[in-house]
């Protein structure tokens, strides 16, 4: 099974000096057994992160930057949705807290609300009116997975949560018109959630409170044609709360893990691909066939290993 790795690099000073400090021997020596098969190029400011482009190209998925249909998936799996719902387009809505900074207002880890189902599905069932009354459908999946259908959401363009979280939001806003009504509906239910009882029974027990919510993966479902990579995420949460500390940890157990066990089957001459995605770029490889000649050539030529992260 292929193996990808979101947030294999980071782009921040701190996260890159901490990649610096990496030792990752069982990934230099599969280097030396693997050419690249292919790169993804992009900027940190594409709505649709490099993980979830590798992952959307596994699946047969087509569609521009912020229009990969992840909610219309996700509905399916919490059977909200068909699994053959035509051309109906989902979105993901993501209860959220958003933090008023000094100079910004920007969008918490959605995980740190700790939000329990009855206290979800309280907040749904005040918001949901906001969107049913502009003649959306509005379902309750998950604590943390809302869903709303419209045909509004056909072709509207929404950056992923992995690119917001812990950033200003105003920078990943939309100006369209399907935009506009979306950010009319944060400014309402803003103001819904703030007198909710809910929420100051939170506060009152030290929760943050939901104040608003974040759209993504819009559109109409794509059917899978292709074999999805097993992803492990365990980069994720440290990579986006900036704590390199437990980032470099975890790195060092993506090594002496899952790919140590790719390293042992590339040696038994096994076929194994591995994608790591940075937050730029994605590069994906995969083992050659050669005799010890073509081997030994590949060892030299090899790269570092964070070298080959810092172009992610």
């Amino acid at each position: 099974m292929p193996l990808l790795i979101p947030f294999a690099a980071p782009l921040s000073e701190a996260g890159r000096a901490a990649l610096a400090t990496l030792a990752l021997p069982r990934l230099q020596r599969l280097l030396a057994l693997c050419s690249e098969t292919a790169r993804d190029e992009g900027d940190e400011w594409n709505w649709s992160p490099p993980h979830e482009r590798a992952l959307a190209r596994a699946l047969g998925w087509a569609g521009p930057a912020g229009r990969l249909p992840w909610a219309a998936q996700s509905a399916a799996a919490d059977a909200v949705a068909a699994a053959d719902a035509g051309d109906i387009a989902w979105g993901l809505v993501t209860p959220a807290h958003w933090h008023l900074g000094t100079d910004q207002v920007s969008l918490l880890d959605p995980t740190q609300l700790m939000l329990s189902e009855d206290d979800s599905r309280a907040l749904f069932e005040a918001v949901a009116p906001l969107f049913t009354g502009d003649g959306w459908l509005a379902a309750w999946g998950a604590p943390l997975r809302w869903y709303v259908a419209h045909e509004s959401l056909a072709e509207l363009a929404c950056a992923s949560p992995d690119r917001v979280i812990g950033r200003n939001v105003d920078a990943w806003l939309g100006s369209d018109p399907a935009a506009r009504q979306v950010r009319r509906l944060q400014a309402e239910a803003q103001m819904l959630l703030h007198a909710h009882p809910v929420n100051a029974a939170r506060e009152a027990h030290g929760l943050l409170p939901v104040n608003s919510f974040w759209l993504s993966g819009c559109g109409a479902a794509q059917p899978v044609t292709g074999t999805p990579p097993t992803v492990d995420e365990r980069l994720r949460l440290p990579a986006l709360r900036e704590d390199w500390a437990a980032w470099t940890r975890a790195w060092q157990t993506l090594d002496e893990g899952p790919l140590a066990e790719l390293l042992a089957r590339a040696q038994r001459g096994e076929a194994v691909t591995l994608t790591l995605a940075g937050e730029r770029s994605a590069v994906t490889l995969a083992n050659a066939e050669g005799g010890w000649l073509q081997r030994w050539r590949r060892w030299l030529a090899s790269p570092d290993p964070r070298q080959l992260l810092l172009d992610l």
